[in-house]
């Protein structure tokens, strides 16, 4: 299975201003996840400071709710994102970013 990827655009904590980044994307249960080894990252910590962020993929443009992800929801994104390899049991923190209903 190829890996999918996806533009994630956050608002900057400190400057409030747009940051995008390309992440590799896991789409499961109706809700976009991108997972990293830990909550340091600016687009992860941007995320839980203001959870309203937009996906661009699969040449489209989502807003969403962004999300801490669950431990057990955590590792099914990591085997999802890495099939068959050993990363996929590496402990792994998550966003879930549930889209936001069509208005």
């Amino acid at each position: 299975m190829e890996p999918s990827y996806a533009v994630l655009v956050t608002r900057g904590r400190r400057t409030g201003r747009p940051h995008a980044v390309r992440l590799r994307v896991v789409v499961y249960e109706g809700s976009m996840y991108f997972s990293r080894h830990r909550p340091d990252g600016d687009w992860f910590k941007n995320a839980l400071a203001d959870p309203s962020v937009e996906v661009r993929y699969d040449g489209r443009t989502i807003r969403g709710r962004a999300s801490v992800a669950d431990s057990r929801v955590s590792r099914i994104v990591s085997e999802l994102k890495y099939p068959g390899e050993g990363r996929a049991r590496e402990r792994r923190v998550a966003i879930r970013v549930m889209p936001e209903p069509l208005s």
